[in-house]
C-alpha cells in the first residue's frame, strides 16, 4: 500500500498529543483585538482541544500523527 498524503493545512492548524487528543489554538486572537477585553485576549493565548465531533475528521487528514 503506499504511503498516505499528510494535509498541509491540516498540518498547520492542529497537533496530536501522546493520548491521541487534538489540540488547536484559540480562534479571534489575530486581529480587532482594540476592541476584546484584556480577559478575552488573555483567555485566547492559551491552546485548547477540539470538539470530539470533528476528531474523526483531523486525524484522517493526519494519517501519521
Amino acid at each position: 500500500m503506499p504511503k498516505l498524503k499528510t494535509n498541509k493545512a491540516a498540518s498547520k492548524r492542529y497537533g496530536l498529543t501522546a493520548k491521541g487528543k487534538v489540540k488547536r489554538t484559540s480562534a479571534n486572537s489575530r486581529h480587532r483585538l482594540s476592541t476584546k477585553t484584556s480577559r478575552q485576549k488573555m483567555s485566547r493565548k492559551q491552546n485548547s482541544y477540539a470538539d470530539k465531533t470533528c476528531v474523526g475528521g483531523i486525524k484522517k487528514l493526519l494519517p501519521y500523527g
